[in-house]
C-alpha cells in the first residue's frame, strides 16, 4: 500500500477544500473513465441498457445503468450498486467493469447502478431520494429487467456505501422492500469527523479529514454537524439499528473511515442483527483501486465475493 500510495501524484494528494471543490470536480469528472453501453458489454459478454426513470417528486428523472451477463434465463438476483465519489463526484458507469467482472459474472448477478445527483448542486436529502426511486421503480420493473425483485442486495463504496447504509434504513423506516443484504465498503457514514481514526490517519491516502469535511458541507450545508440531523442524512447518526438486512462492513486499518465503520458493524450487532466486519490491516481508502494486484486486495475481494455468495444461497435467498 505504501509503494502505491507513493506513486500518486502531489495533485492527488492535495485536499480538497470549499475553494478547491469546483476545480477538483472539473478534473474528476474529465479524467474519471465513462464507459459506454457497448463498452460494458464487453463484446457480448453483458446484456446492458440505460433507462430514466421517474426520479422523487419534484425531481428530474434518475438514470439506471442495468447490466447482465448474456444468456442467462430466469429472473436473477440483483445487485443494486451506488457509486464512491465523497457524494461530490463519481459516476454510474464508472464502476461497472469491475462490478461486473468481479460479481456479476461469477455469481449470475443482475447489477443496476443508480446516477444520482452530486452535492454541492444537490443537497441532502435529493442524492438518497434519487437512489430510493430508482430502487423502487427497479422492483416494480423486476420482470422486464429479468431480475427477482425479492433476492436484491443494496451495495455501494464510499459516498456508495455512505447512501447504501442509508438507504436501507430509509426502506426499513418507510415500510418498503426488504433487501438480503447491505454491502458496505469503506463506507462515509458520520458527518462530524471527530473519530481517533480521522486525526490518526490524517496525511496517510489521498482522502483526508479536509477533503472530508468539504465533501459533508457540500451536501448538509448549515447542516453539517447539527445535533438533529437524520439518520439518513449520515447513518452513523442511527440510534436504531435494528431490523436491518444483513450486513458486509469493509474498512482498511489505515483509512479515516475505520472507526466509524467498525462502530457501525458493532451498532447492529448490539441491536441483534448481523454484521460481517473486516479491517484490512495496512489498508487505505481505495486500496483496491490503488494497488489492484496486491494479495491484500485479492483477499479482500474474494472475501466479498465468498459473503455475497452465502448470502444468496441461504433460504429464501
Amino acid at each position: 500500500m505504501a509503494a502505491a500510495l507513493g506513486r500518486l501524484d502531489a495533485a492527488a494528494r492535495e485536499p480538497v477544500t470549499p475553494d478547491t471543490l469546483a476545480e477538483w470536480q472539473a478534473r474528476d469528472a474529465s479524467g474519471r473513465p465513462r464507459p459506454t453501453v457497448r463498452d460494458l458489454r464487453a463484446g457480448g459478454s453483458f446484456e446492458v441498457s440505460e433507462v430514466a426513470v421517474p426520479g422523487p417528486a419534484g425531481g428530474p428523472d434518475v438514470t439506471l445503468v442495468s447490466a447482465r451477463p448474456a444468456g442467462l434465463g430466469g429472473p436473477l438476483p440483483l445487485l443494486y450498486y451506488l457509486h464512491g465519489g465523497g457524494m461530490v463526484a463519481g459516476n454510474a458507469w464508472s464502476v461497472l467493469p469491475r462490478v461486473l467482472r468481479e460479481w456479476a459474472l461469477p455469481l449470475g448477478l443482475a447489477v443496476v447502478s443508480a446516477e444520482y445527483r452530486l452535492a454541492p448542486r444537490a443537497r441532502y436529502p435529493e442524492p438518497l431520494e434519487d437512489c430510493y426511486a430508482g430502487l423502487l421503480w427497479t422492483l416494480a420493473h423486476a420482470g422486464e429487467l429479468g431480475v427477482d425483485p425479492d433476492r436484491f442486495v443494496i451495495g455501494g463504496k464510499s459516498a456508495g456505501g455512505g447512501l447504501a447504509a442509508a438507504l436501507a434504513l430509509l426502506v426499513r423506516d418507510r415500510s418498503g422492500p426488504q433487501a438480503l443484504g447491505q454491502l458496505l465498503l469503506s463506507p462515509m457514514l458520520d458527518d462530524r469527523g471527530a473519530t481517533f481514526s480521522t486525526r490518526q490517519m490524517s496525511g496517510t491516502g489521498a482522502w483526508g479529514p479536509v477533503s472530508n469535511a468539504t465533501a459533508w458541507q457540500a451536501l448538509l450545508g448549515e447542516r453539517r454537524g447539527a445535533a438533529d440531523l437524520p439518520p439518513y442524512a449520515a447513518p452513523a447518526r442511527a440510534t436504531d439499528l435494528s431490523g436491518l438486512p444483513a450486513a458486509y462492513v469493509e474498512v482498511g486499518s489505515a483509512e479515516i473511515f475505520r472507526d466509524e465503520g467498525v462502530a457501525y458493524a458493532n451498532a447492529i450487532w448490539r441491536a441483534g442483527g448481523q454484521a460481517e466486519l473486516h479491517v484490512w490491516p495496512g489498508a487505505c481508502h481505495g486500496f483496491d483501486g490503488l494497488a489492484p494486484h496486491a494479495a491484500l486486495t485479492r483477499d479482500a475481494r474474494e472475501a466479498r465475493t465468498r459473503w455475497l455468495r452465502r448470502l444468496l444461497a441461504r433460504p429464501g435467498g
